[in-house]
């Protein structure tokens, strides 16, 4: 009977969703009639308003997409007119017509301020750069989609050219000594994401859904280390999972997805050797959007919006306003995926150089666990072998933050970023590798509260041939996990013709009542050293204190584990840039990533594991064209990696070696074509295991061979008749063992995505997407029981947006 109140209060939840629901579309209808208002605060006036810049002498075409950049503007220019054509030097807090007057001298261009006040670059007449073949006007920045903060939306390219992620500054992504990839809002909308793994799957390096269909976690490996437990952050803070209790993130909330892979712990701290992903939260833009939206297929209906934009005349003021409700069930029988969503941000600039913004979220998600099925046996993957009243995942997340930026002289820059949050989990499952007989039925609820910040200071500066760029950073997260854990049985069942008998068959007792609490400490610093334009070494280092507590009480007894740990990790890197758009690099860095639980079963000291990793690489960014060509190889270690000696105790003496190549390719060309290509080659080994026979395997879930590619391309419409595009993708994983021993083999896989959308007007459109299009039929994960990768999905979106 246990259960009977949680099933009350998922009741309530469903009347406190449509309550909620009909306050999200009232709140975004509200907003959308003041739309107008918000919109007439646009003007000209951003041509006066003083900036800081810094662009060095480059084609014309990137020094106009800098200024863009650095001044919040929206620039628009014939393609033809720039070609040939090197910018000068511009640098200092100029006004925005000062800047542009300066970067046009000379060139035989000029610009213009168009009705919905874009800057219109032009050609003079009699220029000798003119050209007598008119080309589409190809945007290259926009105002509220590319500003000084590079991890604003960048709605109209595959391409994001600057991140803040890889250095914690804001620098070039060519300039980097690291490999980072960035999924952009314009890629995800294409591809209509519907998970962030999901957003994930065409990235280098990257394999995700290793659980197939399961919904509890965004599961994600880089360069062949798991990273979904310490390996998620949200707009540059850590969103550790330590058990079961985690919330999954929303990608119609996000903008941006930033993966920065190998070692990076000099910056960030705790984390695995592979890498890490930042999601970066939809943020208030300077100029005034808006858009609502339908999403519907099979058993699968989604309703939201987003809009935004200024506060006022004066701009210092903006917000944004993003929800989605969702009513949707996967495949799977007894499977949902239901949905609440709202996200209210709010953006204040009471004067140049100073920048506060509010970033809020709720997300409510009723979904269920993974389904597993007895190993080899041929069966249809939607069976359902659970009870359907003890089957469910549902989680409720509370997010509340901000970011500031104070500009206390030309040269020095503070910044603090903090984010509270809290979320609740209800867990209930059935399973067996044998459900004929009996299956194992478990509970857990549980509770967490997170608490992090981040200090930065910065401070830039230059002589002679040298621009330096220095960081020195302090953080801080507060976590505290707790989960009461209920086992026990429920009666077999026939998995051919499977019949239940209800949640009153399903009995659990009380097992064990676990609190994890975390606290971190963090002190960074960074030197970035530019020589000549053309030399750039990144030396970083960072200590790292952390203290873990773990409570446990069960039936029997009560117990408490206690570990501190420490650790001191470095990163040095170096890029040349052979010419303003190629680039080489290497680098060497560390990782840190204590083990936080169950360290009572360890024998001897519990320490760190540790990882090192060496990289080198090139980026190419032509100049003639939106595309972004990068490669790396690596070879990553880590040490002191837990590994079991016995059914209950383990030691420290494991050691996991991963090298590889990564190849990925991005391109833009105008609006009308966008592609993305990727390969990654995993030469992964165990080096070093309590079981003598594992050594010289290859880690389970790790391919040797993964491989994808998009393109999507558009049709200009004519006369009556608007624009259509058309998109097809594939994603391949190479065959990998389901254990360290290799004796479970799994089989490659393939599978194609596919989208088309019609612009009905300027302002409406209708998509279709489908993932794994042919219904591809595959085990994604198999060790005690068999996981099946998601089935086809078809849903069809209605756009509207002004």
């Amino acid at each position: 009977m246990m259960n009977g109140g949680a099933t009350t209060m998922r009741r309530r939840g469903r009347v406190a969703m449509v309550a909620s629901t009909l306050l999200m579309t009232t709140a975004l209808v509200s907003a959308t009639g003041m739309m107008p208002a918000f919109a007439q605060s646009a003007s000209s006036s951003g041509m006066a308003a003083s900036h800081s810049f810094d662009i060095g002498v480059q084609p014309m075409t990137s020094a106009l997409t800098l200024f863009g950049v650095q001044s919040g503007l929206q620039v628009t220019v014939d393609g033809a007119i720039l070609r040939n054509i090197t910018a000068p030097a511009v640098n200092g807090t100029l006004t925005g017509e000062q800047a542009l007057t300066q970067l046009l001298a000379g060139s035989g261009l000029s610009y213009d301020i168009a009705a919905d006040n874009t800057v219109v670059i032009i050609a003079l007449a009699g220029a000798d750069n003119a050209e007598t073949t008119t080309l589409d006007p190809v945007r290259i920045v926009a105002d509220g989609e590319r500003s000084t903060d590079p991890n604003t939306a960048i709605t109209d390219s595959f391409i994001a050219p600057r991140s803040l992620t890889a250095s914690k500054t804001d620098t070039p992504v060519l300039d980097d000594s690291a490999a980072v990839s960035i999924i952009t809002q314009k890629e995800m909308e294409t591809r209509h994401v519907q998970r962030v793994a999901e957003a994930l799957g065409y990235t280098s390096g990257v394999t995700v859904d290793e659980y197939g269909s399961d919904e509890r976690s965004d599961f994600v490996r880089i360069r062949g280390f798991y990273q979904s437990t310490l390996g998620y952050y949200r707009d540059g803070l850590p969103t550790r999972v330590y058990n079961f209790t985690n919330s999954r993130m929303e990608p119609y909330g996000l903008q941006q997805i930033d993966v920065l892979k190998g070692s990076t712990s000099s910056l960030f701290g705790l984390n695995g050797p592979g890498g890490l992903v930042n999601a970066i939260t939809k943020r208030p833009q300077d100029k005034a959007h808006a858009e609502v939206f339908t999403t519907f297929g099979e058993d699968h209906l989604t309703t939201g919006g987003d809009v935004g934009g200024p506060v006022g005349e004066d701009g210092k003021w903006s917000y944004r306003l993003t929800g989605l409700w969702q009513d949707a069930e996967n495949s799977q029988d007894y499977s949902q995926d239901d949905r609440l969503y709202i996200a209210p941000a709010f953006t204040f600039k009471p004067k140049a150089g100073t920048e506060l913004t509010i970033l809020t979220n709720y997300s409510k998600r009723e979904s269920t666990p993974g389904y597993g099925f007895p190993r080899g046996v041929d069966i249809d993957p939607d069976t359902f072998l659970g009870e359907p009243g003890f089957h469910t995942f549902d989680t409720e997340d509370s997010k509340i933050g901000y970011q500031f930026s104070h500009e206390l002289s030309d040269n020095l820059t503070f910044r603090q970023n903090a984010q509270y949050n809290h979320v609740d989990l209800d867990y209930e499952q059935i399973y067996a590798s044998d459900p004929s007989t009996s299956r194992t039925a478990f509970a857990i609820y549980g509770d967490l509260d997170r608490f992090s910040i981040d200090n930065q200071m910065q401070y830039d500066t230059s002589w002679n041939r040298f621009d330096s760029k220095s960081l020195f950073g302090f953080d801080y997260s507060h976590d505290q996990n707790r989960e009461r854990r209920y086992d026990g049985t429920a009666p077999g069942i026939n998995i051919y013709n499977p019949t239940y008998c209800g949640v009153s068959c399903v009995n659990v007792s009380f097992t064990s009542d676990t609190e994890i609490t975390q606290s971190s400490y963090g002190l960074y610093a960074q030197e970035q050293l530019t020589i000549d334009d053309k030399w750039i070494a990144t030396l970083g280092g960072r200590y790292d204190y952390v203290q873990s507590d773990i409570k446990t009480k069960t039936p029997t007894a009560d117990t408490l584990e206690e570990n501190n740990e420490q650790a001191f990790t470095s990163r040095a890197g170096l890029t040349y840039k052979v010419t303003d758009g190629l680039s080489v690099y290497g680098n060497y860095s560390e990782s840190f990533q204590p083990v936080y639980s169950n360290v009572s079963n360890i024998s001897g000291s519990v320490k760190p594991q540790e990882g090192t990793q060496y990289e080198v690489g090139l980026k190419y960014q032509p100049a003639n064209f939106d595309a972004l060509f990068t490669a790396a190889v690596f070879d990553l270690t880590q040490t002191n990696v837990p590994s079991y000696i016995s059914a209950t105790e383990r030691v420290q003496i494991g050691e996991v070696n991963s090298r590889g190549l990564e190849l990925e390719g991005k391109v833009s060309l105008t609006d009308r074509w966008n592609a993305t290509v990727s390969y990654t080659y995993l030469d992964a080994e165990i080096k070093d295991d309590a079981t003598a026979a594992n050594i010289g395997k290859r880690p389970a879930s790790v391919p040797k061979n993964v491989a994808s590619a998009w393109m999507d391309y558009t049709i200009p419409g004519q006369n009556n008749i608007g624009d259509l595009t058309v998109g097809a993708g594939i994603r391949y994983v190479g065959s990998t063992y389901a254990d360290s021993g290799n004796t479970l083999p799994m089989s490659a896989y393939a599978v194609t995505d596919a989208m088309v959308k019609y612009m009905i007007t300027d302002h409406l459109s209708f998509a279709v997407n489908a993932t794994n299009l042919f219904d591809r039929e595959y085990v994604a994960y198999s060790y005690s029981a068999d996981y099946y990768g998601q089935g086809r999905t078809v849903l069809g979106t209605l756009k509207y947006t002004w």
